[in-house]
């Protein structure tokens, strides 16, 4: 059916036909896509993370998942367990061998840590915040403004 420069299209052979007028309107509609995506990536990464009242703060040091130093302390990393970076994207413990990083955190019933959120410097400036369970149980939570009274 081709013969040459001539090419002849037929609808039997070249079934995908259909999907050309929808890629034409994808590759039109690409850029304000990706525009929108880009505004709605910023605006989410400047809204405040809400960090739930029984977080505490403390120093999270990764020596070999899931074996982990918190305050200075031995602790274990829950099966479960989410470790969110700066931008609240997920981490592998694996990448943070080594490091020492402020954090907040929540434990299990078990007592392993279960919830981690590294702090932005914006985060680490909000003062006072509880270290201990016993701090946090004296102490008055606003969730809405996300900051720690002591009564």
């Amino acid at each position: 059916m081709s013969s040459g420069r001539f090419s002849f299209h037929s609808h039997w052979m070249n079934t995908m036909i259909r999907c050309v007028l929808p890629a034409v309107r994808w590759a039109t509609a690409a850029p304000a896509i990706v525009a929108s995506m880009l505004l709605a990536g910023t605006a989410a990464a400047q809204a405040p993370r809400p960090f739930p009242a029984n977080a505490l703060r403390g120093t999270l040091e990764v020596n070999q998942g899931p074996e982990v130093l918190l305050n200075g302390q031995p602790a274990r990393l829950s099966p479960g367990s989410r470790i969110r970076g700066e931008n609240n994207l997920l981490v592998l413990s694996g990448a943070l061998a080594g490091q020492k990083v402020v954090v907040h955190y929540t434990l299990e019933t078990m007592g392993m840590v279960h919830n981690v959120w590294i702090l932005t410097a914006e985060e680490m400036s909000r003062k006072p915040w509880p270290s201990t369970p016993e701090e946090a149980q004296r102490w008055a939570f606003d969730p809405a403004a996300q900051v720690w009274t002591k009564r």
